[in-house]
């Protein structure tokens, strides 16, 4: 029995029970629905970005996202004419069966073929530690975008998907929260411009607007 319980397959299924155990507690809570501001109201310029294009999600595609608010506009930046999207969807809590869709998904899906997926980690103005990005390069025919994307809780900013499920358990064990929002910007690739340049572009324009999320997302 010793020898058992030392093995890799034991630790394993008592991980498992440990999870199970946690999630079942955690559920079995009530979580308050903390209020928010619309993501409607999110500024329209972000210093050298300006908003071009007020996007709409169509009812189908929000009946699959079932978030509790959504955003996707266009902006353009001043200097440099350069075009950068941001999609915001927030739930208020996934306790109901409700989470945000991995871009890694949905990409495949639309048609992009991803050519490089990598991790960023980026400082940010109004927060001591730096945020972790998920990158891809993804294209589509002749089109070709870098997207960057994170998963935002009131503790966490973190690009990779089961990182982003563990801190929910956790959250939701220590502060009975289950809150979280997925924040993507999507660059389109310019014929005179390269990757790392639209990388930075991404970066830049991330962090012009990252001190806004705390108006819309409870802290």
């Amino acid at each position: 029995m010793p020898d058992f319980l030392a093995s890799k397959p034991a630790k394993i299924l008592t991980v498992f029970l440990l999870v199970q155990a946690m999630l079942f507690y955690s559920l079995a809570r009530t979580e308050p629905m903390r209020p928010t501001s619309p993501l409607s109201t999110m500024p329209k310029e972000f210093g050298e970005w300006k908003m071009s294009q007020e996007g709409v999600v169509e009812k189908e595609v929000a009946d699959v996202l079932k978030a509790d608010d959504l955003l996707t506009r266009w902006y353009v930046h001043g200097k440099t004419s350069q075009i950068a999207s941001l999609f915001i969807a927030y739930f208020g809590t996934q306790r109901n069966g409700k989470a945000p869709h991995s871009p890694k998904n949905c990409l495949p899906g639309s048609g992009w073929v991803s050519s490089v997926n990598d991790e960023l980690t980026v400082n940010v103005p109004g927060r001591s530690d730096p945020i972790e990005l998920q990158r891809y390069v993804v294209s589509k025919g002749n089109e070709r975008s870098v997207v960057v994307y994170w998963y935002h809780s009131a503790h966490h900013a973190v690009g990779n998907e089961y990182k982003a499920k563990m801190y929910t358990v956790l959250d939701s064990i220590r502060y009975n929260r289950s809150d979280t929002a997925l924040v993507r910007v999507v660059i389109p690739v310019r014929r005179d411009a390269d990757e790392k340049e639209l990388t930075d572009v991404a970066v830049g324009f991330v962090q012009s607007f990252y001190s806004n999320l705390g108006t819309y997302f409870p802290a």
